[in-house]
């Protein structure tokens, strides 16, 4: 066979591995993402193409075709090589990697389901508060009287500074606590939508009911000072947190209930595996969330600007992870 019919008959697929070569090389966690379709060239198909290459380069070698193309092919097989033979990267890399990237792709891809979880968490939660600061007494007919002396003890400006004033041992427990705590509503908020999204429809109205109605009863009666100060350090990944994983559970709901073109085993099975690596960053977020609020929210000797200003600083962080975490950088592989 003549060269130029030889380059005629394979120079596309010669193409398509080389800027599949160069998206790794240029922005491997780009290129990462459309490792499922890169140019028509998935990720599967590359060892079958790097084999097919090296019988090309041989075939150019043993028909003596010209210099310029044995060494392109040539040099398309090292760079092949190299990424399909490069060791794996250590774990605490790729646990990184999941964290910086994955997880905040993943969460941008519940987008509906997110927005829903946040409306139903969130709207109850705000109305209540503005209900409770304008008929103090509604709060009575949400919790229980001994229910709303705990929170006022809990947050009484006379008794603030000697609440924060803990040992640190006793900080430690509180954050074994918190943790508990924290992921067992995370969890539950997950898991209840296998009751076909009902379960979390109602434990994040129950959780946006009662969050709103603490805060605008003790806003209501002069304890709002001591409470902001606390929530404020750890609301932004704690909060957040809650809202995915009931996107996580609203789409277990949908995978039962509206499971689309796929069969509905299918559905559930995907949303599952989608709920699951969701899971994992829940539960890194609730960890820390649990940090904060046993080693800084109870510190009681921070000024109520650094207090305020990291707060702000953690949603604002929070936020921007989840909208820009994983447009960009390295592959974990």
């Amino acid at each position: 066979m003549r060269q130029d019919r030889f380059v005629a008959r394979h120079a596309a697929e010669w193409d398509a591995f080389e800027r599949w070569l160069d998206a790794r090389a240029a922005s491997p966690w780009r290129a990462r993402r459309h490792r499922h379709g890169w140019d028509g060239l998935s990720d599967e198909e590359i060892p079958s193409r790097y084999r097919r290459l090296c019988q090309q380069q041989a075939l150019a070698r043993r028909r003596g075709y010209s210099p310029q193309l044995t060494a392109r092919l040539q040099a398309l097989m090292q760079r092949g090589h190299a990424v399909m033979y490069r060791p794996p990267p250590p774990p605490w890399r790729r646990a990184l990697l999941f964290l910086l990237a994955e997880f905040p792709r993943l969460v941008r891809a519940q987008r509906g389901c997110l927005w829903a979880s946040l409306a139903l968490f969130a709207l109850p939660m705000v109305l209540l508060f503005a209900l409770v600061l304008r008929w103090p007494e509604l709060a009575y007919t949400v919790l229980s009287p001994s229910q709303l002396a705990q929170m006022e003890s809990m947050y009484d400006p006379a008794g603030a500074d000697m609440a924060f004033q803990r040992s640190g041992q006793t900080d430690v427990q509180m954050f074994g606590y918190y943790i508990w705590n924290n992921v067992s509503i995370g969890f539950r908020t997950f898991a209840s939508g296998l009751l076909a999204g009902v379960g979390t429809i109602f434990v994040l109205l129950f959780n946006g009911v009662f969050f709103g109605v603490v805060a605008g009863h003790l806003q209501a009666i002069g304890h709002g000072g001591p409470f902001w100060r606390f929530v404020v350090g750890h609301s932004a990944p704690e909060l957040t947190a809650i809202v995915i994983a009931g996107a996580g559970g609203l789409r277990l709901g949908l995978a039962l209930v509206a499971p689309g073109p796929l069969r509905r085993v299918d559905a559930l099975v995907q949303a599952g595996r989608d709920g699951g690596r969701l899971c994992i960053g829940i539960l890194v977020m609730l960890v820390f969330a649990a940090f904060v609020e046993a080693f800084w929210s109870s510190t009681g000797s921070i000024p109520d600007p650094v207090r305020f200003g990291v707060g702000g600083g953690l949603w604002l962080l929070v936020l921007l992870w989840l909208w820009r975490g994983g447009r960009g950088g390295v592959d974990a592989r």
